[in-house]
């Protein structure tokens, strides 16, 4: 059986391909960077309607690449493009208008805006978990700036990519937004071309390359990473309420999500009780027991054996250093299928506490003070996200005044990444740079400064050479001003 496209490497007639394309992307962007708002928005329209159009396409897609419940497919993959696509087609009119700012005194006469023009053409590389959401929502900011864009969805969702790859030959001419499958070879090829901005969205190891050849060819970066994202559980916290927005975050999409909460640091007083409310959750979630978990149509698998083979290392070198398994169950190699497990007593010096999990395995520190755990979480990297679950106003601001983290929620999980007017991203290690509605049509978009002379103002003339007495003295009396 011939290999499926988005698994097969870059070939020499591939390279040249991708290569004439975007020439003719460079050549085309002149045309699309004058599209008018109307014409914009007609796109995103499009490619909404199409997204709609193909939902039953896109469940079957992911229920193929690894078992996720069609629900969690409308939640997380169909609505937020969707949505993403009609907001920016809405806002549009607003964002392309010059931004017109105010007069300085050192700019008598003149006035002043900020012009948003496309960078020209964009590269757009997307990661497995989400295929859909990760690839089509930033290919909506792209377009509503006026880019050009190619794309490469992730071999390891092959399914996914040829119906994203569908969609967007739907929609969009080549010379305007082209999908291009293959094994990260294409990816290679794709990032030796002198792209004028790239978008990536991955692990830090495979950003820091992305960089890298973006650095080559001085184009700008957005970079979507991840790391060990913590959920505090204080001691005033209501122990339902943060149980279940923990495991929803958590074991959604098999913990297969950046933002997913890592690990729990939780005061040692609710410890037990975040347990057994843990376990009720799971139980509501999914059923009674492991057996019921593996049945359920409501829980995902994970993507494939190699990321298997990788979480059981975690699991079990997390045993061997003195862990202990609160909550799982047998796991099931052939098909993927990993229950929602709870580990309590884990060290620090286990690998499970040094690298992002991504993956339905939850460690549970335990912490005396609330400063304790502020060390714990700034003896990391500045992760993507942070939870805070407490009931006291001052504690939560303690907590978010003595760490750093990309963004996160008080009192809940993972809603952060798709409130309409709020940027998304990470900090340092976790990411690069903000995404999504207004913040990622900045980030497709050059902000231009234009300045226009109304009048002059013969006073200042002065100020040229042949520079004399007089202009110094100018200068003294004027600077106070400025």
């Amino acid at each position: 059986m011939a290999p499926h496209p988005a698994a097969t490497p870059c070939t020499p007639e591939l390279a040249r391909e991708i290569a004439l394309l975007f020439e003719r992307q460079r050549q085309h962007q002149a045309y699309v960077r004058t599209r008018t708002v109307r014409a914009r928005r007609r796109q995103l329209i499009r490619l909404r309607e199409a997204v709609l159009d193909h939902r039953e396409t896109i469940r079957a897609a992911l229920w193929a690449d690894f078992r996720k419940p069609a629900l969690e497919v409308d939640l997380t993959e169909i609505a937020p493009v969707v949505t993403e696509a009609g907001y920016v087609a809405r806002h549009l009119a607003a964002w392309m208008r010059p931004k017109r700012v105010g007069t300085a005194p050192t700019h008598i006469g003149t006035r002043a805006e900020i012009r948003y023009e496309p960078k020209g053409v964009v590269l757009i590389l997307s990661p497995w978990n989400y295929p859909f959401t990760l690839t089509l929502a930033p290919l909506v900011t792209a377009v509503a700036a006026g880019n050009c864009v190619m794309i490469k969805p992730s071999e390891l969702a092959p399914n996914s990519a040829r119906v994203i790859r569908r969609i967007v030959e739907e929609v969009f001419e080549p010379e305007e937004v082209a999908v291009f499958e293959g094994d990260h070879t294409v990816a290679e090829t794709l990032l030796t071309l002198p792209f004028d901005h790239i978008f990536f969205t991955g692990s830090p190891r495979v950003g820091r390359l992305v960089m890298e050849a973006a650095a080559r060819h001085l184009a700008s970066v957005t970079l979507e990473l991840g790391g060990k994202s913590p959920a505090v559980v204080d001691e005033t916290a209501d122990v339902a309420q943060a149980a279940a927005k923990i495991a929803w975050g958590k074991f959604t999409n098999a913990g297969q999500t950046c933002i997913a909460p890592d690990y729990i640091l939780v005061h040692r007083q609710l410890h037990d009780a975040l347990v057994e409310a843990l376990r009720e959750q799971l139980e509501t979630f999914y059923g009674p027991d492991a057996e019921a978990w593996a049945q359920s149509e409501s829980y995902a698998r994970i993507v494939n054996d190699h990321h298997f083979a990788r979480l059981r290392l975690l699991y079990e070198d997390a045993l061997a250093k003195g862990a202990r398994e609160a909550i799982g169950g047998p796991w099931r190699a052939a098909e993927r299928f990993i229950p929602p497990t709870v580990l309590t007593h884990v060290p620090d010096e286990a690998a499970i506490m040094q690298e992002e999990i991504f993956g339905p395995l939850l460690p549970i520190q335990i912490f005396d003070d609330l400063d304790e755990a502020l060390q714990a979480i700034n003896r990391r990297p500045k992760p993507l996200a942070l939870y805070v679950f407490a009931q006291e106003a001052r504690r939560v601001e303690y907590v978010l005044t003595h760490t750093s983290a990309g963004g996160g929620c008080v009192n809940d999980t993972l809603l952060h990444f798709n409130h309409p007017d709020l940027p998304f991203g990470g900090i340092g290690p976790s990411g690069l740079g903000k995404a999504y509605r207004y913040h990622g049509f900045l980030a497709f978009s050059n902000a231009r400064p234009v300045v226009y002379r109304r009048f002059e103002v013969p006073l200042l003339r002065q100020l040229y050479p042949p520079y004399s007495e007089r202009a110094r003295r100018l200068i003294d009396r004027l600077l106070p001003f400025f």
